[in-house]
């Protein structure tokens, strides 16, 4: 029999399921990693998850592991080329906002210091625990998700809105939104 999980697991993929399992709720504090999903939740907004999770390898490599240094860089030729990769998805918008992106994120730890810290103090500096029982008891978005869209758009980021930043923050552990019932609940 198949452990429960959160309902909105397509449990007949694997990929989504380690995906699950092993990274969404988790917190992660890793500055590189913080700025990765950051930017793939801006290029999942209007599409599925499961769209990106699929591209992810293939993001990772066109936009150099995502190293905002490194991506701050990239020149408008080596972006637009992008839009014949079908490897991702092919949005100029979305494309060119990861660039964007990461100049917006130099110029946030310029001014905060450390990223990663002014990301999680939206949270209190630790994942927010949620008690969910069923798929419809879970927020879209947050009174944190809306001050942190703001802040980030203040700051010059695109493809951030309250609800992307809420799916950020469930991805990546600022908030614990595992069902009751899933056995991530127990190790998230």
């Amino acid at each position: 029999m198949e452990p429960t999980r959160c309902p909105w697991l397509p449990v007949q993929h694997d990929l989504y399921r380690d995906y699950h399992d092993q990274e969404w709720g988790v917190p992660c504090w890793d500055r590189r990693t913080l700025f990765e999903m950051l930017c793939l939740e801006g290029a999942q907004a209007g599409l599925s998850w499961w769209t990106v999770l699929q591209k992810r390898e293939r993001y990772r490599t066109v936009f150099q592991r995502f190293d905002p240094e490194r991506v701050a860089a990239m020149s408008d030729g080596e972006l637009e080329a992008l839009m014949s990769d079908a490897g991702v998805i092919r949005h100029r918008g979305k494309l060119f906002s990861v660039r964007q992106n990461a100049r917006a994120w130099l110029a946030l730890e310029t001014r905060e210091g450390n990223a990663v810290d002014w990301l999680w103090s939206f949270v209190g500096g630790q994942p927010k625990v949620n008690h969910w029982r069923v798929m419809s008891e879970v927020p879209t978005r947050t009174a944190e998700s809306d001050a942190l869209s703001k802040a980030l758009i203040k700051r010059g980021f695109k493809f951030v809105g309250s609800t992307t930043l809420y799916a950020f923050m469930q991805a990546v552990g600022m908030v614990n939104d595992h069902m009751v019932d899933c056995i991530c609940r127990r190790s998230a």
